[in-house]
């Protein structure tokens, strides 16, 4: 077995396993799932290609494989929710969440694949990613798309995603980027309050109500090599790699 920082401990692997344990395509399995785990996360942590992956890995085109039926099959987004449930509820909280914060981020791209363009304002050629955390900062629901769209039109979509898949939310806080018609765009489709949390002196530093969670997510996000740019050629790459 490999030995990286980034493997996965034994007592993680106990509760990632049932999710991916069932055999890939009805075949019987001959390789080690949890070096298939590893593998990926070494990818996510040090930001390397899928072909330069270390020697004492699966072969790349394996684990690129699993990787890929993981993310059609929605293994991933299952095995990432019910993390998400287990971590609130030892924290005793309700495993649903009540409230959200949003925010954006835009980053330049290394492929030229889907969904990307140029922002003007911040002189970004690329994508931005839209996410949404709960009250710990744990990721609820994530959308990228071109960075070129303002944060107003494609957080809608962001919002959109996170009414199908909780039921229990009432209100969304969010910056100042998101005042407007989405307020009550946002009030009429989903019944949620989105309140705007404003900087009031733009010359010091003051660390903002809510904000700073989600601010405190993207900066845990920065600490990952593959997502210090966009490397991925599809945007549900880019997805599931933020919540990876």
């Amino acid at each position: 077995m490999t030995n990286y920082p980034s493997n996965l401990t034994n007592k993680e692997w106990e509760i990632v396993k049932p999710f991916v344990q069932q055999g890939k395509m009805g075949r019987p399995r001959n390789i080690d799932t949890r070096e298939i785990i590893n593998a990926i996360l070494y990818v996510d942590r040090t930001g390397c290609q899928w072909r330069v992956l270390p020697k004492d890995f699966p072969n790349w085109h394996t684990v690129y494989d699993y990787y890929r039926d993981w993310k059609i099959s929605k293994a991933w987004d299952k095995l990432h929710d019910a993390l998400r449930e287990m971590l609130r509820e030892f924290n005793g909280k309700k495993s649903e969440p009540s409230i959200a914060i949003i925010d954006s981020q835009s980053v330049k791209t290394i492929q030229t694949g889907n969904q990307h363009g140029y922002d003007a304002g911040k002189k970004v050629c690329g994508r931005k990613r839209h996410i949404a955390v709960d009250s710990m900062g744990l990721i609820l629901a994530v959308i990228v798309h071109s960075v070129g769209i303002q944060d107003r039109i494609g957080v809608r979509a962001l919002l959109l995603r996170l009414s199908r898949n909780y039921k229990n939310i009432v209100a969304i806080f969010a910056d100042g980027g998101y005042t407007g018609k989405l307020i009550d765009w946002t009030f009429a489709r989903f019944r949620w309050m989105l309140i705007i949390v404003k900087r009031k002196e733009q010359s010091k530093f003051i660390v903002l109500p809510k904000r700073w969670i989600v601010e405190r997510t993207l900066a845990w996000l920065g600490s990952h090599r593959r997502l210090s740019k966009d490397y991925e050629h599809k945007t549900s790459s880019s997805e599931i790699f933020l919540a990876t």
